[in-house]
């Protein structure tokens, strides 16, 4: 009897997203292709065409997974004694460095599935509906819906823009001699976090537990 895939290589699904990701984080999801990336995984050729189909397959679970650990990330916000802003900062850009695969495919309309797959999609809005209650912790309950919304996008486009400009952008190479990248990617993040808590605090909104 000749052994199934998965008991001849462990997890082939696994080793197949797994190589992927390795592609995709050392040369860009552009050189994402199916040979390559059975190659990389040690399985048959075949093998990445069994569970994903083709190569949009492939992305839109980096996407799925991607949006499922976000989501995460946002939830174990919720556990912090620290500022809901600022802790929220972190998060994002913590997972976008230890997720640079999945961070590179996630928010690329063109290649991301969420528009394809409808898991993928279901990951996307459930990570949204995260970071919204997020932001319910920095405004309080009572905001209106348009309000809410413009403090999450806020959120979401500071910090996105944080981690595009550390991970793929100029930013280790822009800040002045002698200073500590680490210590100026946190001074941004207090700036930015305390912007949008100030903001709140302008319009009267009152943060859970206040």
């Amino acid at each position: 009897m000749v052994p199934a895939p998965s008991e001849q290589h462990g997890d082939v699904r696994r080793l197949v997203l797994d190589a992927a990701l390795g592609i995709i984080e050392s040369d860009g999801a552009e050189s994402l292709s199916m040979r390559e990336v059975a190659r990389r995984a040690g399985v048959s050729h075949q093998a990445p065409y069994h569970y994903f189909g083709d190569r949009s397959g492939i992305l839109a679970a980096i996407s799925e997974e991607g949006f499922t650990g976000l989501a995460q990330a946002f939830r174990d916000v919720h556990e912090t004694e620290m500022p809901a802003a600022k802790a929220g900062f972190i998060a994002y850009l913590n997972f976008a460095r230890e997720h640079i695969g999945h961070f590179r495919v996630m928010f690329r309309n063109d290649i991301c599935g969420v528009t394809t797959h409808a898991s993928t999609a279901i990951a996307a809005d459930c990570a949204f509906d995260e970071l919204r209650l997020m932001v319910a912790r920095i405004t309080g309950p009572s905001i209106d819906s348009e309000t809410a919304h413009t403090f999450a996008f806020t959120l979401w486009s500071h910090a996105h823009g944080l981690a595009t400009l550390v991970i793929d952008g100029p930013l280790p190479n822009k800040i002045p001699p002698g200073t500590n990248l680490e210590d100026q990617i946190h001074a941004v993040i207090d700036l930015s976090s305390q912007m949008v808590a100030l903001k709140a605090a302008e319009m009267g909104l009152v943060p859970h537990g206040h």
